[in-house]
């Protein structure tokens, strides 16, 4: 057992040796019967004689705090608890103000559930683990590790491979050089607000739309504006014109599911050249692409170095690698760098080379593959049978992309929270739209399908639909 004793407190050694290894009793930190070091052994460690740590033994063992077993040691004694005194108690340290806005709400749990159909959250079973396990081991066994610490923004090979797949799979215009890794999407959330937004610095953000970004950049003290979305995507008309940074999900509409149509995405670009604001492409699942043909990033479109796009790895692999990426106009790259460098140093070495390995060896696109042809059932499934059983209450919102969906309410009455509440008691796990919105919410479902078998899916509907409100209504409890 390793000890912590500080000498020089008191006004002798054996003082320093008895009252700390009391206090510990007292506190619990010692409990009863944990054995302690020897005398001698003790001394050793402490620097002093074994006759001073002798005397404090003595001592707590004639008080009772301590007691021997002959040829087995010296252990800690079961007392009864002191009286506690009352202190008068200082005051307690509070955040800054603003975390009072941000702080999340613990999510409910879906452990239990038959029927999962939680958004956002790939199938862990689909994980190419012994390819995985497989490259890491070989990272990890390597013998000339790099000495002192990677490079903040991520391992050369793996920038170099990130920009060549989103070159190709996306047509997103980079190099290496403007590519940086992060621990995740979030991570570059958090590090653009922290380069780009000052304190009350207006960002506008879809709405509905992905709660994390809106408290990263409400953390920065950014007065967040709500922009609606239609049919089309984000509505550049209604955009604030003191925005500084416009955050957008064009390929896959975050929760609903549309892509923003190409004169859209084109007037946005001519919105934040004319206003001087920066936009945030979230391309957080364009992997998933089921029908039509995929239109241009914005990115790739940009002609005056105004967009930052996001990607992360968290929906083709799992989220749980936290890797990501951002790739940044060349004139912020330097400043996101120092932000990363200051946030958390380097990231995983071996997982990022790893995942260097998978990309440019072709395994992760033969991966995407594999899930595209595994996903699409589940997505057919979901569609046919959504339609058969809440057909004549809901509304599918078009999708060509992603691993969920979202239905709408045909009655703007109906308490989507309330029918999402009475499906998780009988083990369905939805999420209901209203937390996504800011202002308006409307009333419906997000249903995602990267968790549930395509077998399962008509019998989770089914029960989905038993707990649906009636018109005018709210279902019972």
């Amino acid at each position: 057992m390793e000890l912590h004793i500080s000498l020089g407190q008191g006004r002798t050694l054996v003082d320093d040796v008895y009252r700390q290894l009391k206090d510990a009793v007292l506190e619990g930190r010692l409990r009863p019967a944990d054995p302690l070091p020897s005398t001698r052994e003790l001394a050793r460690r402490l620097a002093v004689a074994r006759n001073t740590v002798a005397a404090a033994f003595d001592r707590l063992i004639a008080e009772g705090f301590l007691y021997t077993k002959v040829g087995a040691g010296t252990f800690v004694a079961r007392i009864a608890p002191p009286t506690k005194r009352r202190l008068p108690r200082p005051a307690t340290l509070q955040p800054r103000s603003v975390w009072a806005r941000v702080v999340r709400e613990v999510p409910r749990s879906t452990e239990g559930a038959d029927f999962d159909f939680r958004i956002g959250a790939p199938d862990p079973t689909l994980f190419p683990w012994d390819e995985w396990r497989s490259l890491v081991s070989h990272h990890l066994r390597g013998r000339h590790p790099p000495a002192g610490y990677p490079p903040p923004e991520g391992d050369p090979k793996l920038r170099e491979a990130i920009a060549h797949h989103v070159g190709l799979s996306r047509a997103v215009k980079t190099t290496a050089e403007d590519v940086l890794v992060c621990s995740g999407a979030q991570q570059a959330f958090d590090l653009i607000a922290r380069v780009l937004v000052e304190p009350g610095n207006c960002v506008a953000v879809e709405d509905p739309g992905y709660p994390s970004f809106r408290r990263a950049v409400t953390a920065m003290g950014a007065h967040v504006v709500p922009v609606r979305v239609d049919d089309e995507g984000l509505v550049v008309d209604e955009l604030p014109n003191e925005a500084r940074l416009v955050y957008v999900t064009p390929s896959h509409q975050f929760p609903l599911g549309m892509r923003m149509s190409l004169s859209r995405r084109v007037a946005l670009l001519e919105w934040s050249a004319r206003h001087g604001a920066a936009v945030l492409e979230d391309d957080y699942d364009s992997e998933f692409r089921f029908d039509g043909r995929p239109l241009e990033p914005l990115q790739s479109l940009d002609r005056c170095d105004r967009v930052l796009y996001v990607g992360t790895f968290s929906k083709v692999l799992l989220p749980t690698l936290r890797l990501g990426f951002v790739v940044a106009p060349p004139t912020l790259t330097p400043a996101l760098r120092a932000a990363k460098e200051l946030t958390d140093s380097h990231g995983p070495l071996a997982l990022q080379r790893a995942l260097a390995d998978l990309l440019s060896e072709g395994a992760f696109a033969r991966h995407v593959r594999r899930l595209l042809r595994l996903y699409r059932p589940r997505r057919d499934a979901l569609l046919r049978v959504v339609e058969e059983k809440l057909g004549e209450s809901v509304t599918v919102v078009p999708s060509v992309a992603g691993l969920h969906m979202t239905v709408l309410s045909r009655a703007a009455e109906v308490d989507a929270e309330a029918w999402a509440e009475r499906a998780r008691a009988r083990h369905v796990a939805v999420q209901a739209l209203g937390s996504y919105y800011q202002r308006r919410p409307r009333a419906g479902l997000a249903l995602g399908f990267g968790l549930i078998a395509p077998e399962r899916i008509p019998a989770g509907i089914a029960r989905l639909a038993a707990c649906a409100p009636t018109r005018g209504r709210h279902p019972r409890r």
